[in-house]
Order: C-alpha cells, then sequence, then structure tokens
C-alpha cells in the first residue's frame, strides 16, 4: 500500500540559481541536503524524515508552465495554522516573496496556506494540516469505498445510527 511521497525530482533550467534558492528555503525550513552526482550531472537533494525534494539540470531551458502537461505545483504540509505563519516569516525573512497566510475555503473551509514561486516559476504551496487530512489519517483502515470514501463513511455511519 502506499504510504506517502518519498522524493520528487525537479528539472531547473539553472542549477546554480535554483541550488541558490531552495537552500536558503530548505535550510530555513529545517530540511537537510546531500549533493551527488548522478549519471555525471549535480543533485541536490533535500530531506526530512518523511520525504526528499531533488533538484537536477533541465535538459531544455524553457520557463515552467502549470497549465502543460506535468507538475501544476507543488505542496508541502505542516501540522497546524501556526506552523504556516512561522514559514512564511522565515521565507520573507530570507527574502522570498511570499503570498500573505490565509484561508482558502473554496479547497476546504480550513484550509490555510501560503504561496510563493521558485526561480522556473514552480509554484510552491505550504498548507495546514485540516481536519479532512486528520480524518483520513485516523479512519484510514476502516475506510471502504474508493471514491469519497470519507463521505461514504459519514452516510453510512448516519444509516446505522
Amino acid at each position: 500500500m502506499l504510504k506517502r511521497i518519498d522524493h520528487i525530482y525537479l528539472s531547473v533550467s539553472d542549477f546554480s540559481r535554483s541550488e541558490a534558492f531552495y537552500d536558503s528555503i530548505m535550510q530555513e525550513l529545517g530540511q537537510h541536503k546531500g549533493d551527488k552526482f548522478i549519471a555525471g550531472e549535480p543533485h541536490a537533494h533535500y530531506f526530512g524524515p518523511q520525504f526528499q525534494l531533488t533538484i537536477r539540470p533541465a535538459k531544455l531551458a524553457q520557463k515552467h508552465d502549470p497549465y502543460a502537461p506535468g507538475l501544476h505545483h507543488l505542496c508541502f504540509q505542516v501540522e497546524t495554522v501556526t506552523d504556516v505563519d512561522l514559514c512564511f516569516e522565515k521565507l520573507r525573512s530570507i527574502g522570498i516573496e511570499v503570498t500573505q497566510p490565509q484561508r482558502y475555503p473554496e479547497y476546504h473551509p480550513q484550509y490555510y496556506a501560503i504561496f510563493f514561486e521558485d526561480p522556473d516559476g514552480i509554484r510552491l504551496e505550504i498548507v495546514a494540516k485540516t481536519s479532512a487530512r486528520q480524518a483520513l489519517e485516523s479512519q484510514w483502515d476502516e475506510l471502504r469505498e474508493f471514491l469519497n470514501p470519507l463521505q461514504a463513511s459519514i452516510e453510512n455511519e448516519r444509516h446505522n445510527a
């Protein structure tokens, strides 16, 4: 069974510029770094206990288009809205242009996030864990439906009450 994203690779147009960007934000946000050449090319691996983000040189240098096939954006999760606020302050303190923390009820009533972009225009997000994510984690072994499993679980509980 899939548990989480293990690692994500991003191809970047200017490795040195992107490495400086990711070094600053990932160190500020508590990650560690490994630098290892793979197949003769530089790679920067930013890791924590749950996942790894790696950057590598792109074969073609062009600005990222989030609406072309491929990655739209990358979202990191923190535990609380206070953590989102702290990430905002840390990013701003190192000169990253980042949106003000706010709620996005169109995604979920508790959705609280910030957004910023890397040097290639890849949109990055930091979001607080919502009650829906917490419910998925705590009820996972009981969920049986593939489509909208939490909704089905709630309806089954109402029906059995």
